[in-house]
Formats: structure tokens, C-alpha cells, sequence
């Protein structure tokens, strides 16, 4: 499964020659990258964008004394940055949470098939617009929703990403951030992601067990985040776009 394919097509139907443009840019340059090690680092000069193909990441910022924001997770279909190339060095860090497949596509490369294939380049723009759209979100979780609407909010979007791509299965689906990153996500502290976490299990709305999530009670789930998931374009808006009839 070609993730990146998977999600782009969400947002346009694509042709057989773009689906196969994509599987070459993917499949040329794959790299892997351990656990808890950065991808790219802030103050370095960007090389490449990364396509997610397996496992988890998440873009940060940290303060001089240490202390880290997460400001977005990255789950196989994303791209960490699809612009990146016109900044003269990165301003924040892009860290794999697990083991990390990616795919590095030179500026070249993106040039080359966006220029080539009009319906990948609308694609991309669709998931540019997502992406801002969720950083809104993010940035109203943390400073409007209490600690147990963050996390509701947090899981339900999460749950829906990853079902988009097709890695859910039922009601569950991988989960495997801990409970620091999800305090560093959210503004809260580990004790308080502990409490909450237990709240949620208390109210039968998701279970937890080691790096794996099932939701119990989706609506209720929703409800207690105020989750309303039209920022995240679910409903394929942009399939109008489709160029093959």
C-alpha cells in the first residue's frame, strides 16, 4: 500500500498515470530511522520532503531549558513539510516517535510531478489547506477545551487519520504515543494525561492497552471533545476536481 496515494486520492481521483507517478517518487528514495531519533532538526538546511510510509513522528519546538511543544503528528500519507525546500533552514524539528519508513523526495522531484500531473498538484493543494485546518484546531484544543476535550479531541482526529489511510481496524487502530506526548501535544502535564486517560476509561469511552486503541463509544467520545471533523475534509470536497469524467 502506497499511503501517500491512499490519502491524496481523498481529496481527487486520480489516473492511472498518477497513481504510477507517485509510486516512482515514493519508491526511489525510501529511508528508515530509529525510535526517538530526529529526522530533520532545527537549523539545518532542508534536503528532502518526507513522505510518511510507516510508523509515527510528530513536527516540535523546544525552549532553551528543554521543555518541548509538539505541534503536530505525522502518521503514514503525511508529507513533514511539502514546502519546505524555499526556507534557508528548518525552524523546528521533525522527531520519529517509532521506528520510521520514509520516502525523500528532492525539490526536483516534486517539481517535476506536480508540473507533470495537474490532478496530483490539486491533491497536494487540498492537503496543504488540511493541514493548516488542523493546526487551527490544535491551536484552539489548547487554548479553549479543558485537559478532557483535548484528549477526546485529540484521539477522535487521530482515529479518523488513520482510518482515511486505512490503518484502522474496526474500532481500533495503533496508538503508540505515551502519555508525555500526549501532555507535550495538549500543554498538560504527564500526571494530568494519567488522570484523564482514566477518566475516559472510567466513562466507556476508550480503552487502552499497551500501543493500542479501541474506541468504546465513538459518539459519546465526540460529544465530550465538541469534535466537529469538517476541518479535517472528510468528505472529499475536492473530488469535483476530478478530471477523468
Amino acid at each position: 500500500m502506497n499511503p501517500l496515494k491512499t490519502k491524496l486520492e481523498a481529496f481527487t481521483r486520480l489516473s492511472e498515470a498518477d497513481r504510477s507517478a507517485i509510486d516512482r517518487a515514493v519508491g526511489r528514495n525510501v529511508r528508515t530511522f530509529a525510535a526517538r531519533r530526529d529526522m530533520a532538526r532545527e537549523g539545518e538546511r532542508p534536503r528532502a520532503v518526507y513522505v510518511m510510509l510507516e510508523g509515527w513522528a510528530c513536527r516540535y519546538k523546544t525552549l532553551p531549558d528543554g521543555r518541548r511543544q509538539i505541534v503536530a503528528f505525522f502518521v503514514p500519507g503525511d508529507l513533514c513539510d511539502l514546502n519546505i525546500f524555499i526556507l534557508k533552514e528548518m525552524d523546528h524539528n521533525v522527531g520519529a516517535i517509532t521506528a520510521v519508513r520514509a520516502a525523500e523526495l528532492g525539490r526536483h522531484e516534486v517539481e517535476r510531478m506536480t508540473e507533470e500531473h495537474p490532478r496530483i498538484t490539486r491533491a497536494l493543494w487540498w492537503n496543504e489547506l488540511v493541514t493548516v485546518a488542523v493546526q487551527r484546531d490544535w491551536t484552539l484544543n489548547v487554548g479553549q477545551r479543558s485537559a478532557y476535550e483535548r484528549i477526546s479531541h485529540l484521539v477522535c482526529e487521530m482515529f479518523l487519520r488513520l482510518r482515511t489511510v486505512g490503518l484502522t481496524q474496526g474500532d481500533s487502530c495503533d496508538f503508540p504515543i505515551t502519555q508525555t506526548d500526549i501532555g507535550d501535544a495538549t500543554g498538560l502535564t504527564s500526571v494530568h494525561v494519567n488522570r484523564t486517560l482514566k477518566e475516559l476509561r472510567g466513562d466507556g469511552l476508550i480503552e487502552l492497552k499497551g500501543r493500542r486503541l479501541t474506541i468504546l463509544d465513538f459518539a459519546g467520545l465526540r460529544r465530550a471533545a465538541m469534535f466537529n471533523d469538517n476541518y479535517l475534509h472528510l468528505d472529499h470536497e475536492g473530488r469535483h476536481l476530478d478530471a477523468n469524467g
